[in-house]
Protein backbone atom coordinates (compact mmCIF):
# COMPACT_ATOMS: atom_id res chain seq x y z
CA UNK A 1 0.00 0.00 0.00
CA UNK A 2 1.35 3.41 -0.71
CA UNK A 3 2.19 6.01 1.70
CA UNK A 4 -0.09 8.78 2.87
CA UNK A 5 1.20 12.23 3.05
CA UNK A 6 -0.67 15.15 4.42
CA UNK A 7 -0.19 19.08 4.97
CA UNK A 8 -1.59 22.00 5.93
CA UNK A 9 -1.77 23.47 2.00
CA UNK A 10 -2.50 20.27 0.27
CA UNK A 11 -3.21 16.45 1.09
CA UNK A 12 -2.49 13.57 -1.62
CA UNK A 13 -3.75 10.21 -0.93
CA UNK A 14 -2.01 7.81 -3.64
CA UNK A 15 -2.83 3.95 -3.95
CA UNK A 16 -1.71 1.10 -5.98
CA UNK A 17 -4.20 -1.61 -5.43
CA UNK A 18 -5.65 -0.42 -2.33
CA UNK A 19 -5.56 2.46 -0.37
CA UNK A 20 -7.24 4.32 2.99
CA UNK A 21 -7.62 7.76 3.56
CA UNK A 22 -7.83 8.46 7.53
CA UNK A 23 -8.38 12.00 8.24
CA UNK A 24 -8.69 12.81 11.88
CA UNK A 25 -11.37 14.60 12.99
CA UNK A 26 -11.52 17.12 16.12
CA UNK A 27 -12.28 13.87 18.33
CA UNK A 28 -9.91 12.06 17.31
CA UNK A 29 -12.39 9.71 15.34
CA UNK A 30 -10.59 7.43 12.68
CA UNK A 31 -12.54 7.08 9.48
CA UNK A 32 -11.69 5.48 6.14
CA UNK A 33 -12.38 5.61 2.45
CA UNK A 34 -11.01 2.52 0.46
CA UNK A 35 -10.56 2.47 -3.06
CA UNK A 36 -9.79 -1.50 -3.55
CA UNK A 37 -8.97 -3.72 -6.87
CA UNK A 38 -12.05 -4.56 -8.80
CA UNK A 39 -12.21 -6.95 -11.84
CA UNK A 40 -10.16 -6.38 -14.85
CA UNK A 41 -11.92 -3.64 -16.29
CA UNK A 42 -12.15 -2.02 -12.89
CA UNK A 43 -9.37 0.02 -11.31
CA UNK A 44 -6.89 -2.94 -10.79
CA UNK A 45 -5.63 -1.51 -13.92
CA UNK A 46 -4.78 2.10 -12.69
CA UNK A 47 -2.77 3.15 -10.17
CA UNK A 48 -4.05 6.48 -9.32
CA UNK A 49 -3.11 9.72 -6.81
CA UNK A 50 -5.48 12.03 -5.86
CA UNK A 51 -4.41 15.17 -4.75
CA UNK A 52 -6.68 17.89 -2.94
CA UNK A 53 -5.57 21.72 -2.28
CA UNK A 54 -7.66 22.93 0.62
CA UNK A 55 -6.61 26.41 -0.06
CA UNK A 56 -7.30 26.53 -4.11
CA UNK A 57 -10.15 23.66 -3.54
CA UNK A 58 -8.48 21.93 -6.65
CA UNK A 59 -8.91 18.10 -6.92
CA UNK A 60 -6.86 16.48 -9.19
CA UNK A 61 -6.66 12.98 -9.90
CA UNK A 62 -3.53 10.95 -11.83
CA UNK A 63 -3.45 7.93 -13.40
CA UNK A 64 -0.83 5.77 -13.98
CA UNK A 65 -1.22 5.83 -17.95
CA UNK A 66 -1.49 9.28 -17.84
CA UNK A 67 -2.74 12.57 -16.27
CA UNK A 68 -6.48 13.05 -15.26
CA UNK A 69 -6.51 16.79 -14.00
CA UNK A 70 -9.91 17.80 -12.35
CA UNK A 71 -10.71 21.32 -11.14
CA UNK A 72 -13.14 21.38 -8.45
CA UNK A 73 -15.09 24.32 -6.93
CA UNK A 74 -14.72 22.64 -3.24
CA UNK A 75 -16.10 24.63 -0.29
CA UNK A 76 -14.59 24.41 2.79
CA UNK A 77 -17.00 21.96 3.97
CA UNK A 78 -15.55 19.64 1.77
CA UNK A 79 -12.16 19.33 3.43
CA UNK A 80 -14.04 16.70 5.72
CA UNK A 81 -14.06 12.79 4.08
CA UNK A 82 -17.13 13.53 2.06
CA UNK A 83 -15.75 16.59 0.52
CA UNK A 84 -12.58 14.08 -0.79
CA UNK A 85 -14.92 11.38 -1.41
CA UNK A 86 -17.06 13.67 -3.91
CA UNK A 87 -13.42 14.44 -5.33
CA UNK A 88 -12.49 10.88 -6.05
CA UNK A 89 -16.06 10.60 -7.53
CA UNK A 90 -15.81 13.40 -9.72
CA UNK A 91 -12.66 12.38 -10.90
CA UNK A 92 -13.04 8.94 -11.69
CA UNK A 93 -15.36 7.47 -14.19
CA UNK A 94 -19.33 6.31 -13.19
CA UNK A 95 -18.01 2.64 -13.73
CA UNK A 96 -14.78 2.67 -11.37
CA UNK A 97 -16.35 4.25 -8.98
CA UNK A 98 -19.09 1.91 -8.79
CA UNK A 99 -16.05 -0.76 -8.13
CA UNK A 100 -13.74 0.68 -6.31
CA UNK A 101 -15.45 2.67 -3.57
CA UNK A 102 -16.85 0.64 -0.45
CA UNK A 103 -18.87 2.40 1.88
CA UNK A 104 -17.57 4.39 4.79
CA UNK A 105 -18.80 2.25 7.22
CA UNK A 106 -16.09 -0.54 5.96
CA UNK A 107 -12.59 -0.58 7.09
CA UNK A 108 -9.53 -2.49 6.16
CA UNK A 109 -6.89 -2.15 9.26
CA UNK A 110 -6.72 -3.17 12.19
CA UNK A 111 -4.80 -2.54 15.19
CA UNK A 112 -3.43 -4.99 17.43
CA UNK A 113 -1.77 -3.76 20.97
CA UNK A 114 0.00 -5.88 22.87
CA UNK A 115 1.01 -5.13 26.38
CA UNK A 116 3.85 -6.99 27.61
CA UNK A 117 4.54 -7.60 31.35
CA UNK A 118 0.30 -6.96 31.36
CA UNK A 119 0.28 -8.51 35.30
CA UNK A 120 2.21 -5.55 36.47
CA UNK A 121 1.24 -2.30 37.95
CA UNK A 122 2.24 0.23 35.24
CA UNK A 123 -0.46 -1.80 33.48
CA UNK A 124 -2.83 -2.46 35.86
CA UNK A 125 -2.60 1.58 37.29
CA UNK A 126 -2.13 3.52 33.91
CA UNK A 127 -1.66 1.53 30.50
CA UNK A 128 -5.59 -0.36 30.30
CA UNK A 129 -7.04 2.49 32.16
CA UNK A 130 -5.86 5.20 29.47
CA UNK A 131 -6.52 2.77 26.34
CA UNK A 132 -10.49 2.18 28.02
CA UNK A 133 -10.11 6.23 28.13
CA UNK A 134 -9.36 6.26 24.64
CA UNK A 135 -11.97 4.07 23.92
CA UNK A 136 -14.74 5.54 25.93
CA UNK A 137 -13.80 8.26 23.96
CA UNK A 138 -14.00 7.17 20.20
CA UNK A 139 -10.54 7.77 19.67
CA UNK A 140 -9.35 4.11 18.61
CA UNK A 141 -9.63 2.59 15.33
CA UNK A 142 -12.94 0.90 14.77
CA UNK A 143 -11.43 -2.72 14.42
CA UNK A 144 -8.68 -2.93 17.48
CA UNK A 145 -7.57 -5.75 19.64
CA UNK A 146 -6.11 -5.51 23.11
CA UNK A 147 -3.27 -8.73 24.33
CA UNK A 148 -2.11 -8.50 27.92
CA UNK A 149 1.36 -11.08 27.71
CA UNK A 150 3.62 -11.82 30.69
CA UNK A 151 4.79 -14.88 32.42
CA UNK A 152 1.61 -15.31 35.05
CA UNK A 153 -0.67 -17.81 34.39
CA UNK A 154 -4.09 -16.55 33.55
CA UNK A 155 -7.54 -16.53 31.30
CA UNK A 156 -9.15 -13.87 29.21
CA UNK A 157 -11.73 -13.96 32.04
CA UNK A 158 -8.88 -13.59 34.67
CA UNK A 159 -7.29 -10.65 32.39
CA UNK A 160 -10.80 -8.92 32.48
CA UNK A 161 -11.14 -9.26 36.28
CA UNK A 162 -8.10 -7.48 36.98
CA UNK A 163 -8.41 -4.47 34.43
CA UNK A 164 -12.34 -3.54 35.11
CA UNK A 165 -10.76 -3.19 38.59
CA UNK A 166 -8.76 -0.31 37.44
CA UNK A 167 -11.40 1.41 34.77
CA UNK A 168 -12.73 4.65 35.59
CA UNK A 169 -15.26 6.41 33.16
CA UNK A 170 -15.11 9.87 32.36
CA UNK A 171 -16.96 12.77 34.47
CA UNK A 172 -18.91 14.25 31.88
CA UNK A 173 -20.17 10.50 30.29
CA UNK A 174 -21.06 8.61 33.41
CA UNK A 175 -24.73 7.40 31.61
CA UNK A 176 -23.23 4.44 29.37
CA UNK A 177 -19.94 3.40 31.46
CA UNK A 178 -21.04 -0.07 32.49
CA UNK A 179 -21.69 -0.67 28.29
CA UNK A 180 -18.56 1.03 27.19
CA UNK A 181 -16.45 -0.76 29.55
CA UNK A 182 -18.35 -4.33 28.91
CA UNK A 183 -17.35 -3.89 24.77
CA UNK A 184 -13.86 -2.53 26.18
CA UNK A 185 -13.38 -6.15 27.84
CA UNK A 186 -14.58 -8.02 25.05
CA UNK A 187 -11.49 -6.91 23.03
CA UNK A 188 -9.06 -7.76 25.79
CA UNK A 189 -7.21 -11.16 25.61
CA UNK A 190 -4.32 -12.68 27.54
CA UNK A 191 -1.17 -14.65 26.13
CA UNK A 192 1.12 -16.36 28.98
CA UNK A 193 4.39 -16.47 27.97
CA UNK A 194 8.17 -15.96 28.68
CA UNK A 195 9.70 -12.84 27.06
CA UNK A 196 12.74 -14.53 25.96
CA UNK A 197 11.05 -17.27 23.87
CA UNK A 198 10.29 -17.69 20.48
CA UNK A 199 7.95 -20.33 20.11
CA UNK A 200 5.73 -18.35 22.62
CA UNK A 201 5.74 -15.15 20.70
CA UNK A 202 5.01 -17.35 17.36
CA UNK A 203 1.71 -18.74 19.85
CA UNK A 204 0.86 -15.20 20.23
CA UNK A 205 1.39 -14.31 16.64
CA UNK A 206 -1.40 -16.93 15.38
CA UNK A 207 -3.43 -15.34 18.54
CA UNK A 208 -3.27 -11.91 16.77
CA UNK A 209 -3.73 -13.63 13.44
CA UNK A 210 -7.16 -14.93 14.34
CA UNK A 211 -8.63 -11.63 16.03
CA UNK A 212 -6.94 -9.92 12.52
CA UNK A 213 -9.50 -11.70 10.50
CA UNK A 214 -7.46 -11.21 7.38
CA UNK A 215 -7.06 -7.41 7.88
CA UNK A 216 -4.21 -5.10 7.15
CA UNK A 217 -2.60 -5.45 10.66
CA UNK A 218 -1.14 -2.67 12.41
CA UNK A 219 0.88 -3.76 15.84
CA UNK A 220 1.76 -2.08 18.59
CA UNK A 221 3.90 -3.45 21.77
CA UNK A 222 3.93 -1.60 24.67
CA UNK A 223 6.75 -2.77 26.95
CA UNK A 224 5.98 -2.36 30.90
CA UNK A 225 8.75 -4.64 32.08
CA UNK A 226 12.34 -4.38 33.73
CA UNK A 227 14.78 -3.01 31.24
CA UNK A 228 16.99 -6.29 31.69
CA UNK A 229 14.64 -7.89 29.45
CA UNK A 230 13.93 -5.17 27.04
CA UNK A 231 15.71 -6.60 24.13
CA UNK A 232 14.84 -10.42 24.80
CA UNK A 233 11.20 -9.08 24.04
CA UNK A 234 11.69 -7.13 21.57
CA UNK A 235 14.18 -9.63 19.38
CA UNK A 236 10.82 -12.18 19.86
CA UNK A 237 8.45 -9.42 19.18
CA UNK A 238 10.12 -8.39 15.83
CA UNK A 239 11.28 -12.12 14.41
CA UNK A 240 8.09 -13.95 15.24
CA UNK A 241 5.40 -11.14 15.96
CA UNK A 242 5.24 -8.35 13.89
CA UNK A 243 2.80 -7.53 11.41
CA UNK A 244 3.63 -8.31 7.33
CA UNK A 245 1.20 -5.78 6.15
CA UNK A 246 1.15 -2.87 8.48
CA UNK A 247 3.25 -1.29 10.82
CA UNK A 248 4.72 -2.57 13.90
CA UNK A 249 6.08 -0.50 16.96
CA UNK A 250 7.43 -0.67 20.28
CA UNK A 251 6.64 1.49 23.05
CA UNK A 252 10.06 1.75 25.79
CA UNK A 253 9.02 3.02 28.74
CA UNK A 254 12.67 4.54 30.76
CA UNK A 255 15.20 3.94 32.40
CA UNK A 256 16.93 3.92 29.07
CA UNK A 257 20.09 3.11 30.59
CA UNK A 258 22.22 4.17 33.77
CA UNK A 259 24.43 6.34 32.02
CA UNK A 260 26.15 7.11 28.09
CA UNK A 261 27.55 3.61 28.12
CA UNK A 262 24.81 1.13 29.26
CA UNK A 263 21.78 3.91 26.90
CA UNK A 264 23.87 3.50 23.82
CA UNK A 265 24.11 -0.22 24.49
CA UNK A 266 20.73 -0.54 25.01
CA UNK A 267 19.83 1.40 21.84
CA UNK A 268 22.29 -0.41 19.74
CA UNK A 269 20.99 -3.91 20.59
CA UNK A 270 17.15 -2.01 19.80
CA UNK A 271 18.05 -1.40 16.48
CA UNK A 272 18.85 -5.23 15.65
CA UNK A 273 15.35 -5.28 15.42
CA UNK A 274 13.17 -1.95 14.85
CA UNK A 275 14.47 0.68 13.18
CA UNK A 276 14.13 4.13 15.04
CA UNK A 277 10.94 5.37 13.47
CA UNK A 278 9.44 2.11 14.93
CA UNK A 279 10.96 3.32 19.03
CA UNK A 280 8.84 5.07 21.00
CA UNK A 281 10.86 6.00 23.91
CA UNK A 282 7.88 6.98 26.66
CA UNK A 283 8.44 10.28 28.77
CA UNK A 284 4.91 10.22 30.22
CA UNK A 285 5.55 13.65 31.74
CA UNK A 286 5.90 15.09 27.75
CA UNK A 287 2.15 13.64 27.97
CA UNK A 288 1.21 16.11 30.41
CA UNK A 289 -1.45 18.87 29.41
CA UNK A 290 0.52 21.52 30.66
CA UNK A 291 3.79 20.51 29.39
CA UNK A 292 2.28 20.25 25.78
CA UNK A 293 0.87 23.40 26.40
CA UNK A 294 4.23 25.10 26.97
CA UNK A 295 4.91 26.02 23.58
CA UNK A 296 1.28 27.04 22.74
CA UNK A 297 1.68 29.32 25.39
CA UNK A 298 5.31 30.75 23.54
CA UNK A 299 4.91 30.55 20.02
CA UNK A 300 0.95 31.60 19.97
CA UNK A 301 1.12 34.25 22.36
CA UNK A 302 2.68 37.73 21.63
CA UNK A 303 3.39 39.11 24.82
CA UNK A 304 5.46 35.79 25.95
CA UNK A 305 7.79 35.18 22.90
CA UNK A 306 9.58 38.69 22.92
CA UNK A 307 10.46 37.92 26.52
CA UNK A 308 11.55 34.71 26.34
CA UNK A 309 15.62 35.38 26.61
CA UNK A 310 18.55 36.23 28.81
CA UNK A 311 17.09 39.86 28.26
CA UNK A 312 14.31 39.70 30.33
CA UNK A 313 14.45 36.50 31.73
CA UNK A 314 16.23 36.50 35.43
CA UNK A 315 16.55 32.43 36.02
CA UNK A 316 14.18 29.27 35.39
CA UNK A 317 12.71 26.58 38.03
CA UNK A 318 11.70 23.50 37.44
CA UNK A 319 10.59 21.77 40.29
CA UNK A 320 9.11 18.18 41.48
CA UNK A 321 8.38 17.16 44.71
CA UNK A 322 6.50 13.99 46.21
CA UNK A 323 5.28 13.90 49.47
CA UNK A 324 6.05 10.08 50.10
CA UNK A 325 8.96 8.27 49.77
CA UNK A 326 9.97 4.92 48.28
CA UNK A 327 7.66 2.73 50.48
CA UNK A 328 8.35 -0.46 49.13
CA UNK A 329 9.70 0.64 45.94
CA UNK A 330 13.25 0.89 47.20
CA UNK A 331 14.98 -1.89 45.31
CA UNK A 332 14.21 -0.60 41.76
CA UNK A 333 14.75 3.21 42.78
CA UNK A 334 18.19 2.30 44.57
CA UNK A 335 19.94 0.94 41.46
CA UNK A 336 19.07 4.49 40.02
CA UNK A 337 18.38 7.41 42.68
CA UNK A 338 16.75 10.67 42.26
CA UNK A 339 18.77 12.25 39.25
CA UNK A 340 18.23 9.47 36.65
CA UNK A 341 14.65 9.01 37.65
CA UNK A 342 13.48 12.43 37.83
CA UNK A 343 16.26 15.33 36.17
CA UNK A 344 17.90 12.81 33.61
CA UNK A 345 14.98 12.40 31.49
CA UNK A 346 11.70 14.63 32.80
CA UNK A 347 13.18 17.83 33.98
CA UNK A 348 15.36 17.74 31.13
CA UNK A 349 12.90 17.32 28.52
CA UNK A 350 10.88 19.91 29.93
CA UNK A 351 13.73 22.38 29.97
CA UNK A 352 14.42 21.54 26.19
CA UNK A 353 11.09 22.04 25.37
CA UNK A 354 10.82 25.45 27.29
CA UNK A 355 14.21 26.70 26.08
CA UNK A 356 14.44 25.20 22.52
CA UNK A 357 13.97 28.22 19.37
CA UNK A 358 11.37 28.29 17.14
CA UNK A 359 10.95 25.26 14.97
CA UNK A 360 9.98 25.30 11.07
CA UNK A 361 6.90 23.74 12.16
CA UNK A 362 4.99 21.19 13.92
CA UNK A 363 6.55 17.96 12.73
CA UNK A 364 8.25 15.55 15.05
CA UNK A 365 11.60 15.81 13.30
CA UNK A 366 11.73 19.67 13.53
CA UNK A 367 10.63 20.06 17.10
CA UNK A 368 13.07 17.30 18.23
CA UNK A 369 15.98 19.04 16.16
CA UNK A 370 15.28 22.06 18.40
CA UNK A 371 15.20 19.95 21.47
CA UNK A 372 18.70 18.98 20.43
CA UNK A 373 20.14 21.98 19.81
CA UNK A 374 19.57 22.90 23.35
CA UNK A 375 20.96 19.83 24.66
CA UNK A 376 24.12 19.95 23.03
CA UNK A 377 24.35 23.91 24.19
CA UNK A 378 24.44 22.91 27.48
CA UNK A 379 27.61 23.46 29.85
CA UNK A 380 28.99 20.67 31.83
CA UNK A 381 27.93 19.95 34.96
CA UNK A 382 29.93 21.15 38.18
CA UNK A 383 29.68 18.44 41.23
CA UNK A 384 29.44 22.11 42.81
CA UNK A 385 26.87 23.55 41.49
CA UNK A 386 24.76 20.20 42.62
CA UNK A 387 23.39 19.17 46.25
CA UNK A 388 21.83 15.75 46.99
CA UNK A 389 19.94 14.46 49.84
CA UNK A 390 18.67 11.90 51.40
CA UNK A 391 15.55 11.62 53.92
CA UNK A 392 15.71 10.84 57.31
CA UNK A 393 13.26 9.42 59.96
CA UNK A 394 10.96 11.92 61.42
CA UNK A 395 8.13 12.27 63.98
CA UNK A 396 5.48 14.67 63.31
CA UNK A 397 2.22 14.43 65.19
CA UNK A 398 2.65 11.25 66.90
CA UNK A 399 2.99 9.63 63.67
CA UNK A 400 6.77 8.26 63.12
CA UNK A 401 8.22 8.24 59.31
CA UNK A 402 10.44 6.03 57.95
CA UNK A 403 14.15 6.95 56.63
CA UNK A 404 14.99 5.79 53.42
CA UNK A 405 17.20 3.22 54.90
CA UNK A 406 14.67 1.72 56.46
CA UNK A 407 12.82 0.41 53.46
CA UNK A 408 13.64 -3.36 53.45
CA UNK A 409 13.94 -3.14 50.08
CA UNK A 410 16.73 -0.79 50.18
CA UNK A 411 20.58 -2.01 51.30
CA UNK A 412 21.60 -0.42 54.44
CA UNK A 413 24.09 2.06 54.41
CA UNK A 414 22.76 3.35 50.81
CA UNK A 415 24.29 6.35 49.77
CA UNK A 416 21.62 6.86 47.47
CA UNK A 417 19.97 10.61 46.89
CA UNK A 418 16.31 10.76 47.68
CA UNK A 419 16.64 14.55 46.46
CA UNK A 420 18.71 16.69 44.43
CA UNK A 421 19.06 20.35 43.08
CA UNK A 422 21.07 21.77 40.55
CA UNK A 423 22.31 25.10 38.44
CA UNK A 424 22.09 24.41 34.72
CA UNK A 425 23.53 26.79 32.07
CA UNK A 426 22.95 26.96 28.34
CA UNK A 427 25.98 28.27 26.65
CA UNK A 428 24.33 29.91 23.48
CA UNK A 429 23.31 33.53 22.84
CA UNK A 430 19.92 33.63 23.75
CA UNK A 431 20.08 32.17 27.01
CA UNK A 432 23.82 33.15 28.15
CA UNK A 433 23.63 33.21 31.87
CA UNK A 434 20.56 32.62 32.69
CA UNK A 435 20.81 29.83 35.59
CA UNK A 436 18.45 27.35 34.68
CA UNK A 437 17.64 25.68 38.34
CA UNK A 438 15.86 22.25 38.91
CA UNK A 439 14.93 20.73 42.31
CA UNK A 440 13.49 17.48 42.60
CA UNK A 441 12.86 14.99 45.72
CA UNK A 442 10.64 12.75 47.43
CA UNK A 443 9.22 12.88 51.20
CA UNK A 444 9.04 16.41 50.96
CA UNK A 445 6.04 18.54 52.34
CA UNK A 446 4.41 18.51 49.41
CA UNK A 447 3.22 17.24 46.11
CA UNK A 448 3.88 19.36 42.64
CA UNK A 449 5.34 19.41 39.66
CA UNK A 450 5.58 23.24 38.33
CA UNK A 451 7.79 25.66 36.21
CA UNK A 452 8.81 28.97 37.61
CA UNK A 453 9.98 31.88 35.32
CA UNK A 454 11.59 34.63 37.29
CA UNK A 455 11.60 38.18 35.42
CA UNK A 456 14.95 40.41 35.59
CA UNK A 457 13.64 43.98 37.71
CA UNK A 458 12.17 47.13 36.71
CA UNK A 459 15.09 49.06 35.54
CA UNK A 460 14.54 52.70 37.26
CA UNK A 461 11.49 51.21 39.07
CA UNK A 462 9.62 54.58 39.83
CA UNK A 463 7.88 52.59 42.71
CA UNK A 464 11.15 51.14 44.31
CA UNK A 465 9.86 53.07 47.63
CA UNK A 466 6.57 51.31 47.89
CA UNK A 467 7.51 48.03 47.26
CA UNK A 468 10.04 47.99 50.19
CA UNK A 469 13.72 46.81 49.64
CA UNK A 470 12.88 43.11 49.08
CA UNK A 471 13.38 43.28 45.32
CA UNK A 472 12.38 39.82 45.01
CA UNK A 473 8.62 40.36 45.88
CA UNK A 474 8.41 43.09 43.21
CA UNK A 475 9.43 40.92 39.92
CA UNK A 476 7.05 39.17 37.87
CA UNK A 477 6.63 35.67 37.34
CA UNK A 478 5.40 33.09 35.51
CA UNK A 479 4.10 29.97 37.10
CA UNK A 480 3.17 26.98 35.00
CA UNK A 481 1.95 24.09 37.58
CA UNK A 482 1.96 20.84 36.01
CA UNK A 483 0.12 19.06 38.74
CA UNK A 484 -1.96 18.76 40.55
CA UNK A 485 -4.67 21.66 40.36
CA UNK A 486 -3.07 22.05 36.84
CA UNK A 487 -2.72 26.22 36.52
CA UNK A 488 -0.74 28.98 34.67
CA UNK A 489 -0.61 32.40 36.51
CA UNK A 490 1.24 35.33 35.65
CA UNK A 491 2.16 37.68 39.55
CA UNK A 492 2.09 41.02 38.39
CA UNK A 493 2.30 44.64 40.91
CA UNK A 494 -0.60 46.51 41.47
CA UNK A 495 -1.84 49.04 43.40
CA UNK A 496 -3.68 48.39 46.81
CA UNK A 497 -7.15 50.69 46.48
CA UNK A 498 -7.51 53.57 48.85
CA UNK A 499 -5.66 57.00 49.21
CA UNK A 500 -2.55 56.06 49.60
CA UNK A 501 0.14 54.53 47.27
CA UNK A 502 0.71 51.05 48.27
CA UNK A 503 1.63 48.32 45.87
CA UNK A 504 0.48 44.22 46.56
CA UNK A 505 1.17 41.71 44.42
CA UNK A 506 -1.50 39.91 42.49
CA UNK A 507 -2.23 36.99 39.98
CA UNK A 508 -3.18 36.88 36.65
CA UNK A 509 -4.75 33.29 37.04
CA UNK A 510 -5.85 30.82 34.62
CA UNK A 511 -6.85 27.31 36.67
CA UNK A 512 -7.86 24.73 34.84
CA UNK A 513 -10.61 23.09 36.46
CA UNK A 514 -12.63 26.32 37.00
CA UNK A 515 -11.77 27.40 33.42
CA UNK A 516 -12.28 24.13 31.47
CA UNK A 517 -15.40 21.85 32.23
CA UNK A 518 -13.27 18.88 30.69
CA UNK A 519 -11.57 16.29 32.56
CA UNK A 520 -7.94 16.59 31.75
CA UNK A 521 -6.69 13.43 30.00
CA UNK A 522 -4.36 11.42 31.77
CA UNK A 523 -0.62 11.83 29.49
CA UNK A 524 -0.47 7.91 28.92
CA UNK A 525 -3.65 8.19 27.17
CA UNK A 526 -2.20 11.06 25.04
CA UNK A 527 0.71 8.99 24.28
CA UNK A 528 -0.45 6.01 23.78
CA UNK A 529 -2.75 7.86 20.96
CA UNK A 530 0.70 9.57 19.51
CA UNK A 531 2.02 6.07 18.88
CA UNK A 532 -0.81 4.47 17.69
CA UNK A 533 -1.38 7.45 15.13
CA UNK A 534 2.99 7.58 14.76
CA UNK A 535 2.59 10.91 15.61
CA UNK A 536 6.35 10.90 17.50
CA UNK A 537 6.36 14.61 18.62
CA UNK A 538 6.68 13.60 21.92
CA UNK A 539 8.82 10.45 21.54
CA UNK A 540 12.59 10.48 22.65
CA UNK A 541 14.61 10.13 19.65
CA UNK A 542 18.00 8.26 20.20
CA UNK A 543 20.18 11.76 19.66
CA UNK A 544 18.32 13.22 21.82
CA UNK A 545 18.85 10.37 24.47
CA UNK A 546 22.65 10.29 24.05
CA UNK A 547 22.69 14.65 24.09
CA UNK A 548 20.82 14.03 27.79
CA UNK A 549 23.01 11.32 29.07
CA UNK A 550 26.40 12.69 28.05
CA UNK A 551 24.99 15.74 30.34
CA UNK A 552 24.56 14.04 33.46
CA UNK A 553 26.96 10.52 33.30
CA UNK A 554 30.10 12.69 34.20
CA UNK A 555 28.24 14.04 36.89
CA UNK A 556 26.73 10.70 38.27
CA UNK A 557 30.31 8.95 37.60
CA UNK A 558 31.81 11.36 40.20
CA UNK A 559 29.20 11.36 42.45
CA UNK A 560 29.40 7.49 42.87
CA UNK A 561 32.74 6.91 42.74
CA UNK A 562 34.10 9.25 45.42
CA UNK A 563 30.61 7.85 47.45
CA UNK A 564 29.30 11.38 47.91
CA UNK A 565 27.22 11.49 51.24
CA UNK A 566 24.12 12.98 50.71
CA UNK A 567 23.19 15.69 52.90
CA UNK A 568 20.33 14.37 55.14
CA UNK A 569 16.73 15.68 55.85
CA UNK A 570 13.79 15.41 57.54
CA UNK A 571 11.07 13.20 56.40
CA UNK A 572 8.15 16.02 55.34
CA UNK A 573 10.29 18.64 55.39
CA UNK A 574 11.36 20.99 52.61
CA UNK A 575 14.41 19.21 52.00
CA UNK A 576 18.39 20.01 52.25
CA UNK A 577 19.60 23.64 53.80
CA UNK A 578 21.99 23.34 51.06
CA UNK A 579 19.83 23.49 48.43
CA UNK A 580 18.48 27.00 49.29
CA UNK A 581 22.79 28.42 49.50
CA UNK A 582 23.09 26.88 45.99
CA UNK A 583 20.03 29.30 45.01
CA UNK A 584 21.79 31.97 46.59
CA UNK A 585 24.84 31.29 45.02
CA UNK A 586 23.44 32.31 41.64
CA UNK A 587 21.36 35.12 43.20
CA UNK A 588 18.20 33.37 42.94
CA UNK A 589 15.11 32.87 45.99
CA UNK A 590 13.28 29.11 44.76
CA UNK A 591 9.97 30.32 43.74
CA UNK A 592 7.75 27.62 45.86
CA UNK A 593 9.08 28.87 49.47
CA UNK A 594 7.90 32.71 48.99
CA UNK A 595 5.45 33.93 51.02
CA UNK A 596 2.69 34.62 48.21
CA UNK A 597 3.90 31.39 47.07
Amino acid sequence: MAALSSSVSSRSYCSGYSASISPVDGNHRHRSLSFLSASPQGLNSHDFCLRFQRNSGRASVFMQDGAIITNSNSTESKSSLKGLKDEVLSALSQEAAKVGVESDGQSQSTVSITVVGASGDLAKKKIFPALFALYYEDCLPEHFTIFGYSRSKMTDVELRNMVSKTLTCRIDKRANCGEKMEEFLKRCFYHSGQYDSQEHFTELDKKLKEHEAGRISNRLFYLSIPPNIFVDAVKFASTSASSVSGWTRVIVEKPFGRDSETSAALTKSLKQYLEEDQIFRIDHYLGKELVENLSVLRFSNLIFEPLWSRQYIRNVQFIFSEDFGTEGRGGYFDNYGIIRDIMQNHLLQILALFAMETPVSLDAEDIRNEKVKVLRSMRPIRVEDVVIGQYKSHTKGGVTYPAYTDDKTVPKGSLTPTFAAAALFIDNARWDGVPFLMKAGKALHTRSAEIRVQFRHVPGNLYNRNTGSDLDQATNELVIRVQPDEAIYLKINNKVPGLGMRLDRSNLNLLYSARYSKEIPDAYERLLLDAIEGERRLFIRSDELDAAWSLFTPLLKEIEEKKRIPEYYPYGSRGPVGAHYLAAKHKVQWGDVSIDQ
